[in-house]
């Protein structure tokens, strides 16, 4: 056994298990372990790559030399897993861009040729989402066996950045819609002399529906496209390339506080909404309906049930998560050039939103379902 890997022969098969610590002050060791793998009648190598804790560029440049010379002896090189590490694609990706692309010739489309490119295209992209939903999953659970490496200092920073500084619009948003909603339901239930209904209304429309689902588009416009933008921006500058050159998973570092951050807002910005929402429903009627405080709250007691605040705060988690995902979706998406930025940018609103729309209508089908 050597310090950063081990070897295991069977036949003319050859298993490599790297592991430790591979930077480039250990170039030198690692060459010269390197050197000492008998490579004589092997036919296939199976790498395994879980035990290494950092794989910088440097280190990873001589693995990939290494694997090169295999090829050229023609071994069969696989990877435990089916996926190489990500600082070999990188490396990959590097040397293969091309320093000038030529544009594309714009050719005449046949609408089922069409058809059938957007159909292709959705259902990658639609795998490519599963696939990045996964691996957020994954790398967040690893991150649970260490509160360092769940970045609670990140998630703090957009915690405020997602939750503390929206309060003003939301706020504001909800006062607003609580305000129209009750000004026109008493319109027209004055003419059945029923204004006391106002306040179911008001009470029904905020806490089941309006709290959260507003706040969430507020949101997705707000913090969606700051995600989409940001990652971006560090795919353009080649920081993110630059994060996994150096053994760091953006994914651990870029995405999973952002959507424990986001989770972790909406809802306490849901609940400031109804706060909010109520109390503009209770100016207008103690102005408008010459409606005490005291008899609205009474009213407010009587037209809510024990679920009707809890199924608006329980959409919220569902819809955070929603909206950080097309954010941090779109944005490791961007390549190449500004343009791209600003398209993905504006797909990951719209998809949030749309997202976010859908699951409120998936939510209401269930919850008439269950009875709530």
């Amino acid at each position: 056994m050597t310090e950063h890997l081990t070897t295991r022969r069977t036949g003319d098969a050859l298993q490599l298990d790297l592991r430790g610590e591979w930077r480039v002050e250990g170039l030198a060791a690692i060459d010269s372990e390197l050197k000492r793998i008998d490579l004589a009648g092997v036919r296939h190598l199976t790498l395994r790559t879980h035990q290494v804790t950092v794989l910088d560029l440097s280190a990873a440049w001589r693995l990939r030399e290494f694997l090169q010379r295999l090829r050229q002896l023609d071994v069969q090189v696989t990877f435990e897993g089916g996926a190489e590490p990500e600082q070999l694609r990188v490396i990959d990706k590097s040397l293969a861009r091309s320093p000038y692309r030529a544009p594309e010739e714009e050719t005449a489309v046949e609408p089922v040729e069409a058809l059938g490119r957007h159909v292709v295209r959705t259902w990658r992209e639609m795998v490519e989402g599963l696939d990045f939903l996964g691996r957020v999953l994954v790398t967040f659970v690893r991150a649970l066996a260490s509160v360092r490496r769940l970045r609670p200092i990140s998630v703090a920073r957009h915690v405020w950045d997602t939750g503390v500084t929206a309060i003003p619009i939301v706020s504001l948003i909800a006062f607003l819609i609580s305000v129209i909603i009750a000004y026109m339901s008493a319109q027209q239930l004055a003419a059945f002399g029923a204004e006391i209904f106002v306040v179911d209304l008001v009470t029904i429309g905020v806490l089941r529906e309006l709290g959260v689902l507003l706040t969430a588009i507020i949101v997705a416009g707000r913090s969606g496209s700051a995600f989409a933008a940001e990652i971006g921006a560090m795919q353009l500058n080649e920081e993110v390339d630059a994060l996994k050159a150096t053994g760091v998973d953006p994914f651990e570092v870029l995405v999973v506080p952002r959507v424990v951050g986001l989770v972790i807002s909406l809802p306490l910005l849901t609940i400031i909404a109804d706060g909010i929402g109520l109390a503009g429903g209770a100016l207008l009627c103690r102005y408008l309906l010459d409606m005490p405080f005291t008899q609205y709250l009474e009213r407010v007691d009587d037209a809510i049930s024990p679920t009707t605040f809890w199924v608006g705060v329980l959409k919220a988690p569902v819809f955070a998560m929603l909206i950080a995902m097309a954010g941090v979706f779109r944005g490791m998406q961007v390549r190449d050039s500004s343009r791209e930025l600003g398209r993905l940018t504006t797909v990951a609103v719209v998809q949030s939103i749309f997202l976010v729309i859908l699951a409120d209508a998936l939510f209401a089908v269930l919850f008439m379902e269950l009875d709530i």
